[in-house]
């Protein structure tokens, strides 16, 4: 009689437990991805900004419009300066930043908490207005100091 050969119960026990084991440990760092994602496109839209912003303080200051409150035009559009920067709207903004008017990507978020004058923030068209986190802010300039962006991670 031939002798058949096999795995035994012992040893597909033993790999389906290193599996599991394996499995555990992977999980969390692949189910994560998600909110790294968000976070690393609040990071581009924060380096957006900033460019915009920066490019918008040059041609401010080669037309003598780097202080006080003035306007340049962008694109056919007349853009608000607020020391060289553009002001904190939805319509400055849009006009520097591409994309930004996309209803489908970006929205203002309005429900802040300690949200700063002359500041405005965006949040991700899809995400629900009672999340506390997960949003870029631009801070409009101030005679004593130049424009900022900041974000504030997803969780």
């Amino acid at each position: 009689m031939k002798r058949q050969n096999g795995f035994t119960l012992i040893e597909l026990v033993v790999v389906i437990v290193i599996l599991g084991i394996l499995a555990v440990t992977a999980a969390p760092k692949f189910m994560n991805l998600q909110v790294d994602a968000r976070n690393a496109s609040l990071q581009g839209l924060k380096g957006a900004i900033q460019g915009a912003a920066g490019i918008t303080y040059g041609k401010a200051a080669v037309k003598g419009q780097e202080t006080g409150v003035g306007a340049i035009s962008v694109a056919g559009s007349t853009l608000n300066l607020v020391d060289g920067y553009p002001k904190a709207t939805s319509a400055a903004l849009g006009l520097v930043v591409n994309g930004l008017n996309n209803k489908e990507e970006w929205k203002v978020k309005t429900n802040i908490t300690n949200h700063a004058e002359n500041s405005i923030s965006y949040t991700f068209a899809n995400q629900a207005d009672t999340k506390t986190n997960c949003y870029v802010t631009y801070n409009q300039a101030k005679s004593t100091a130049a424009a900022t962006v900041s974000v504030t991670k997803c969780e």
